[in-house]
């Protein structure tokens, strides 16, 4: 992106880099508040019934902005908020299968060697490949919280057998990605003790929750309420991430700014773009430029951005932006529909790098 001058833009929002405790804390147990409490609506209603509707809704919005924390912790300096990433574990992660070292591989996606590459978990070339392929990455949605039954409720004591088991896990199947051919490479440290304690805190919490089911304590109706509540979850947080990126790399390493370059600020309604694009993940392409300022410091920096940098920088930035999620779908699909590249996805699957790139 000839032009766009990084270094001034990160002089006019240096100060714009400490989260606020008070903010943190407030957004993440208000919204798990609600999104529990909608949960409870929703499970203990009569499946068609308005209520039932009502609670699904906002439970399905409220826990996918509270699931969406995973995304900060990721980019929290460690003891910056002493506390926060053991509650949100214990409040969301464990319950909702997302112990948030499975997200430790968002590293990848700001890695200048791994961005748009196969080495990145949250990120293939559909703009360049055939439409089916983005109707494949939506078919991971139902998909999803059974494979992570799977993985948490019977393989998990498996692993406690086997050594071998255990790697293989840790390198294939412990990561919450939307590229399904990721693979933690192979020289990647075991998780910490505390995760391990964690896993096991899955594991317990969801194996109980199975027995008193198959105990008849609990009605079978609320699994399938819970898979359906999970999907929904998923999905909203599916397109969302289909709207972060033009997803037009052909597999080669990107530069800091070229991965800015290749990133979407979205804009439209405010209300609704909140709930589409919680916590500041409507300023992607901002974020790319700055991964470790906080959530809430984005819609503060984007405006100073826009009303301090010069014309040329300015011009830059805005190339990133589009007018909601439907017009970044719609775009996505005609290009994948105009420009398929059926040998990429080929060499995406081997996750080998295109060597003409």
């Amino acid at each position: 992106m000839a032009g766009f001058a990084l270094p001034k833009a990160r002089s006019l929002v240096h100060d714009l880099f400490r989260p606020d405790p008070l903010w943190f804390w407030s957004d993440f147990i208000l919204t798990a508040i609600v999104g529990y409490g909608a949960a409870a609506l929703y499970l203990l209603n009569p499946a068609v019934s308005f209520w039932s509707f009502v609670g699904f809704v906002v439970a399905g919005f409220a826990l996918f902005r509270v699931g969406t924390f995973i995304h900060e912790i990721v980019h929290l300096r460690r003891g910056t908020l002493p506390g926060f990433v053991a509650a949100w574990n214990i409040a969301i992660g464990i319950p909702l299968m997302t112990p948030s070292y499975f997200y430790d591989n968002h590293n990848d996606h700001h890695s200048r060697k791994h961005y748009g590459t196969p080495q990145d978990g949250e990120y293939m070339p559909l703009a360049h490949s055939r439409p089916r392929e983005i109707v494949l990455y939506f078919l991971q949605v139902p998909l999803t919280p059974i494979l992570a039954v799977i993985r948490f409720v019977l393989i998990v004591p498996l692993t406690w057998l086997s050594p071998r088991l255990r790697r293989w896990v840790d390198l294939n199947a412990s990561s919450y990605i939307s590229n399904p051919h990721y693979r933690r490479l192979a020289d990647t440290p075991p998780p910490d003790r505390i995760w391990r304690l964690a896993e096991a805190a899955v594991f317990a919490f969801h194996a109980t929750l199975l027995v008193l089911l198959i105990a008849d304590v609990l009605p079978w109706i609320l699994l399938l309420k819970l898979y359906v509540l999970a999907c929904f979850g998923i999905l909203l947080n599916w397109l969302r991430n289909l709207a972060g990126h033009s997803f037009a790399s052909r597999g080669a390493p990107m530069s800091h700014v070229a991965q800015f370059e290749d990133s979407i600020t979205v804009l439209g309604n405010p209300v609704l773009t909140e709930l589409m694009f919680p916590l500041g993940l409507r300023y992607h392409a901002l974020h790319h430029l700055f991964p470790a300022m906080p959530y809430h410091q984005l819609g503060i920096a984007h405006r100073r951005l826009l009303a301090k940098l010069t014309p040329t920088s300015r011009e830059a930035y805005e190339r990133t932006f589009r007018p909601g999620l439907t017009p970044v779908l719609i775009n996505l699909w005609r290009s994948a529909s105009t420009s398929a590249d059926a040998t990429l996805m080929q060499l995406w699957r081997k996750r080998e790098i295109p060597a003409a790139f």
